[in-house]
């Protein structure tokens, strides 16, 4: 993997997981449980998947700095 890509998936990582849990903390509308629920379960995926993009980043990062 070279460095460009191996950046790429870090910011993308880093973004997703702001962005997921800034939506959390903007979810207080006072709407239904049901909402909360397919939300909160939609904010857990994508912050895991985040957490993944950012760590195979990390990885062929330092695969490619040779370390």
């Amino acid at each position: 993997m070279s460095r460009k890509i191996a950046g790429f998936l870090m910011v993308l990582g880093v973004f997703m997981i702001f962005e997921w849990v800034n939506l959390g903390f903007n979810l207080a509308d006072g709407r239904r449980t049901s909402f909360y629920v397919v939300h909160g379960v939609l904010i857990a995926v994508n912050v895991l998947i985040g957490i993944v993009l950012g760590l195979i980043g990390w990885k062929g990062l330092r695969r490619a700095r040779g370390g």
